[in-house]
Order: C-alpha cells, then structure tokens, then sequence
C-alpha cells in the first residue's frame, strides 16, 4: 500500500495555497459587493425609471447576500450542509409568505 501522509513541510505549503486562493476569492467578492453598491447608488442618484431601479436594486442586493453567504459566511465549505438547508428552506417560506400576501392584497 502506497503511503499517503504528506511532510510537514508539504503541508504547510497545501495550507498555504489554500489560504492564499481563498483571500483572492474573498477580496473578488468584497470589490464586487463594493462595484454593485455603487451602481446601485448611481442609479439611484441619476433617478433611474422605476420600473427598471427596484427589480435592479434587488437583484443587486440578492447577489450580495449569496457573495456574503458564500464567501465570508464559509457556506461553500463542507460541514455547512444542514445549515444551508436550513436557510434555503427559510428563504423559500419567506418568498412564498410574501407572494403569497401579495397576491392576496392586489389581486
């Protein structure tokens, strides 16, 4: 059988890499959460139609909470499975409250 133990040395370079790929992924993210804050102030200062701003504003802000999720909350690590289902059923109740609130008031 083939030994699969790495060195210490080793390890602490795989270490290293990791830790260096994930603060490049992290610092990705937080410049464009910083870049869509500032279309989403843009737009909001050039008082863009409506009808264009609010579906745009939201879907910026949902962007943003996946990119928090994801990259600084650590959900895209193993071991966050339940957690993540947890949150994602909580989403989808909420979504569905207030459609179906909404629907119910304008319909």
């Amino acid at each position: 059988m083939a030994n699969h133990s790495k060195s210490p040395s080793q390890q602490m370079d795989f270490e290293k890499k990791q830790n260096k790929e994930e603060m490049k992924q992290q610092l990705i993210s937080f410049i464009m959460m910083i870049l869509f804050t500032f279309v989403a102030f843009g737009m909001v200062l050039l008082e863009v139609n409506s009808y264009f701003l609010i579906p745009t504003l939201l879907l910026l802000a949902v962007v943003q909470v996946l990119f928090q999720l994801y990259y600084f909350m650590h959900m895209k690590n193993k071991g966050h499975d339940m957690v993540a289902v947890m949150m994602y059923s909580g989403i989808g109740v909420a979504t569905l409250t207030i459609i179906t609130f909404t629907t119910i008031i304008w319909w």
